[in-house]
Parts: structure tokens; sequence; C-alpha cells
């Protein structure tokens, strides 16, 4: 039987914190603490509307090559890998997949995504492709791909190397239980060590920006309102101020 390590999943509050702020908001603020590009460059939003928040169970590819891999290996499915990382799914993970940016090869299909789904997977995101396009898109999955193909996963170049090992997505190194933030802007990597400030900068981000956009949608000076200048912090003050009167809970 093979063998393949869980990952450690962040504490629930961060998660729950994390789904009212967008992939932009949160690469920006990780961008301002020293993580300049946490965005996968590649990888693509499938089904628009969609977004999640949720830890990262992660599968790596390799180039195939014949001493350390045939597909007469396939003769049992539980050599598999690609089934491997799906067996760990728990509710809201989101599995991120290193497919070497492979246009040719679709990593997971139409059962392979039902199973996904039926374990309460929150999404996929794939440096490279899918297939059964037509059957998947019944399942509204949330998925960021680079595309579709009709190959299954080992019939041209590349073969699943591991599980829950650190991998490079779309650009972005990824370590299994990193949160993941996508939406139709992207996906972003939040490492958990940096998620509560994240959080806490990311609000104030919200706050003010709020405050901001109603002054615009007024005709207001983009020079004092974005980014807030200092000259309106009070104005802001009074804004959130009687905010809070009209919403007190």
């Amino acid at each position: 039987m093979t063998h393949a390590p869980d990952i450690t999943r962040p504490p629930k509050d961060l998660i729950d914190a994390l789904r009212e702020i967008g992939a932009a908001t949160v690469a920006g603020t990780l961008g301002h603490m020293g993580f300049r590009n946490p965005h996968m460059v590649g990888p693509v939003a499938q089904n628009h509307g969609k977004s999640i928040v949720g830890p990262a169970l992660t599968l790596q590819f390799m180039p195939q090559r014949p001493d350390l891999f045939t597909e007469g290996e396939y003769a049992d499915p539980e050599t598999q890998l690609h089934r491997h990382v799906l067996y760990h799914v728990q509710e809201g993970d989101v599995v991120v997949v290193d497919a070497r940016g492979d246009m040719s090869s679709g990593v997971f299909g139409d059962m392979m995504s039902t199973y996904f789904k039926g374990r309460g997977g929150a999404g996929i995101v794939i440096d490279g492709c899918m297939r059964d396009r037509p059957n998947v898109e019944k399942l509204n999955l949330a998925l960021w791909l680079r595309g579709w193909t009709p190959n299954y996963h080992v019939q041209t170049s590349i073969y699943p190397n591991a599980v829950n090992v650190p991998i490079a997505c779309g650009g972005v190194t990824v370590i299994p239980g990193d949160i993941i933030v996508a939406d139709d802007d992207g996906v972003v990597v939040l490492p958990v060590a940096m998620a509560a400030k994240v959080i806490e900068e990311s609000q104030k981000h919200h706050d003010w920006e709020e405050f901001s956009r109603v002054k615009l949608m007024e005709g207001g000076p983009l020079q004092r309102y974005y980014p807030l200048h200092d000259d309106a912090r009070g104005e802001y003050e009074e804004w959130r101020k009687t905010k809070r009167l009209e919403n007190p809970g």
C-alpha cells in the first residue's frame, strides 16, 4: 500500500476570517509584508464567481523517465499517486498540483472530480490541465487550471511523483498546509504564519477603502481619497463612528 503523509491544517478561525478578503487584497497585503509575488501565474478560474479559502494538499508531477516510471505500474490502481492526494481530502481542503505547466496531461477527470466533491473539497488548482470537461462542469467545482485536454494524466510526458511535499505551482512555492485564497483574480498562497497579520491589515484596508469608494462615487478627488490622504483621516474616522451607530451589531 502506497503511503502519503497528511497535512497540518490551520486553525478554522483563520480560514473563516479570510473568507471575506479577496485574493487581490491578500496579495497586496503580503506584498507590503515582503512576500512580493504570492500569485500563481498560469492557473486561471474556470468557473467564474467561485471563491475559496482552504489548506493546500499538494501533488507533484515530474518528467517521465523509463527507468523511474512505466505505465505497467498502473496495473495496480493503488500505486497511482494522483489518487492518494484525494484520499487525504477533508471538507474545505484545496488540492494544488504542480503539473509543470504541461498542456497535454489531464491530471484529474470526471470520476476523480466526483470523488473530490463527495469528500467536501473546496477547490482544485493545477499548473496544467484536467480532462472530461463536459462532465466535470456539471459538478460545479471551483477550479483554477491552465486548460483542458482529452489525454489522461500519464499519457504523454509527466507522472505523479509525490504527495504532500513542497511544490512549485504557477511559479510560487507551496508548502503542504499553506492557505490558498482564490477567486476570479487568481490564486494566492498565504503562509499560515503570516495569516493573522494579513487579516488585521486587510481589515484596516477594507474599511478605509469602503469609505474612499463612497467619496469617489460622489466625485471626490482621487488625490484625497485613494489612497486615503492624511488630511482625510479625520473625515474617515467620523464616517466610521456614524457607520457603527447605524450598524451597532
